[in-house]
């Protein structure tokens, strides 16, 4: 069985050798080719040299992270990444995922961890961490925390949010006041709240309204 070919992306010399010396004592892996930031990784990379999984890491110069996983979603899907970074940052950590990587690492990680991510990745399994794992708990509970809203109910807090009347509110969406009272109370309970100012609250805690 030939081995498992490994592209490492990261700016930091030091850090990228011993990594690099590191998979190349796995067992079915392979270093093929190392860079210093994304940029570099593209000129590398070709049909005729092209790794299976990429090890990237989030910040380095020219090019980074996010940037260089999105150019490999789009120009090569079928090669997996497997995250390297230094920071537990939420942000960062679900924009990567939401880029199609399939693993996650801290460059704090044990060696046998490092031979774990790669070994479940490579057979087309994910690796997350415990805090990757509780962070898409905590965001899918968040989602699941916002009620779905109607286009007409949106375009409505919208409208209330604005110095307009309920009357000039009813004008502006051409129904009759008693509906906007309809669509008002309607919300009040759909959204647990008893005021114009705690609907506008709430439009502007879950980003339905720029303020």
């Amino acid at each position: 069985m030939e081995n498992v070919q490994i592209a490492l992306v990261d700016d930091h010399k030091l850090f990228r050798s011993g990594i690099a010396s590191l998979i190349n004592n796995f067992k079915g892996f392979k270093i093929l080719f190392e860079a210093g930031n994304g940029e570099e990784m593209i000129r590398r990379i070709s049909s005729k040299l092209k790794p299976d999984i990429v090890l990237l890491d989030i910040h380095m110069p020219v090019m980074d992270g996010a940037a260089t996983a999105l150019w490999l979603k789009e120009n090569y899907p079928e090669i997996r990444i497997i995250v390297l970074s230094m920071l537990e940052d939420p942000e960062k950590v679900l924009t990567m995922l939401k880029l199609g990587t399939k693993g996650y690492l801290l460059k704090d990680s044990e060696p046998h961890e490092f031979e774990r991510a790669l070994q479940k990745v490579s057979v087309g399994e994910v690796y997350y961490p415990e805090f990757v794992t509780r962070l898409l708990i905590n965001t899918f509970n968040e989602q699941n925390d916002q009620v779905t809203l109607q286009i007409r109910e949106l375009e409505f807090i919208k409208l209330a949010a604005s110095e307009l009347t309920y009357k000039e509110i009813a004008t502006q969406m051409c129904i009759s006041i008693r509906t906007v009272d309809g669509y008002r109370d309607q919300l009040f309970e759909k959204l647990g709240v008893k005021s114009r100012i705690g609907l506008v609250l709430y439009a502007i805690k879950h980003k339905l309204i720029e303020v």
